[in-house]
């Protein structure tokens, strides 16, 4: 089984034939919570949710809970992350305790 780090989204993933083949992924979950909050992503955040994860919550490898929070609106976690679009940041505690 391939070790991931914790802030990685694949750190549920499964490996197969002796981890030679990652298997499928089972992607967390990131709750609403009450310390959500709106948020029209700045232009220097333009494709750079790593930038703002890093802003946020002090670790830009959460590039990816925008993506999950959001997912009618972040399809793609980097060519999605746009400049003017309107998102749902989650709360550090959500992010934390992922």
């Amino acid at each position: 089984m391939a070790d991931f780090k914790r802030t990685s989204f694949l750190k549920n993933a499964k490996s197969l034939n002796g981890g030679q083949f990652l298997g499928l992924n089972s992607l967390p979950s990131v709750p609403a919570s009450k310390k959500d909050r709106a948020y029209v992503i700045e232009q220097m955040f333009d494709e750079r949710p790593d930038l703002l994860a890093y802003s946020l919550y002090g670790n830009s490898n959460y590039f990816w809970v925008f993506a999950l929070r959001n997912p009618d609106i972040i399809k793609d976690p980097i060519r999605d992350f746009k400049a003017g679009t309107a998102i749902i940041l989650p709360g550090e505690d959500t992010v934390n305790g992922l």
